[in-house]
């Protein structure tokens, strides 16, 4: 019965091989070896079996995990515009840290905070491509038009001077 089962088993799986199932499920299914971990180290945290240090790669191998879970199901041509996500895993993973670590870590929130508003910047010039160029320029604009009529305002500060 036993090598009845193992053999009808074996059959099936081969079938399956051929039909293309497990490949598909490889080319598809991959990123799971990468956001499983991320969520088990979370569990194995919040259960209180490690410090806070293990969120770190937690939080980067989730973000990561989901990323490329997105793009394996709609096309690479996505990691064009959400490539900046790779930061904000470091910044997501840096950023769980701090919350949870006591006493608190006073480096990690600068720069959980830091990498992720990179991310989000480089993330909003990614999308707008170059159209970017003209934010920019309007930027500069309003910049030097504050500098050009705001200094003449305020008579007695500093900048009022000149150089």
């Amino acid at each position: 019965m036993t090598l009845g089962l193992f053999i009808v088993a074996a059959g099936v799986f081969i079938l399956l091989g051929k039909l293309g199932v497990f490949g598909f499920l490889g080319r598809t299914l991959w990123p799971l070896l990468l956001l499983l971990p991320g969520l088990l180290l979370h569990v194995l945290y919040f259960g209180r079996r490690f410090s806070a240090t293990i969120l770190i790669p937690a939080g980067i191998l989730t973000v990561y995990g989901l990323l490329f879970l997105i793009c394996s199901f709609w096309g690479w041509d996505l990691m064009r515009s959400l490539w900046p996500l790779l930061i904000l895993g470091i910044g997501v993973g840096l950023y769980e840290y701090y919350a949870f670590e006591t006493p608190r870590p006073g480096a990690a929130l600068p720069m959980a905070v830091g990498l992720i508003l990179l991310s989000a910047v480089i993330f909003i010039f990614t999308w707008l491509e170059a159209g970017a160029f003209y934010v920019i320029a309007l930027v500069l604009i309003a910049a030097g038009i504050w500098l050009i009529y705001g200094r003449n305002r305020r008579r007695g500060s500093k900048w009022s001077r000149g150089w």
